[in-house]
């Protein structure tokens, strides 16, 4: 799962190379958090999230349990 986070956020940003993605379980599921250097930042976000949710959605999908997907 953490390689589809991680090729998704990569395809979205400029410098591929600059994205880091952990994983760490909790109560609530899996929650990866994708880190990118603060000028990439809006570009994975998107305008009012949108692209940041679409990579929730497909992530969700994908897992069928409870995932989630934070930016740093």
């Amino acid at each position: 799962m953490r390689q589809v986070v991680e090729y998704l956020a990569k395809s979205v940003v400029d410098d591929a190379e600059a994205v880091r993605v952990d994983e760490r379980r909790g109560k609530g599921g899996v929650v990866y958090y994708v880190e990118v250097p603060p000028q990439e930042k809006g570009r994975l976000i998107g305008r009012r999230g949108r692209v940041i949710e679409s990579i929730r959605t497909v992530v969700r999908a994908f897992a069928r349990g409870r995932v989630t997907v934070e930016v740093k």
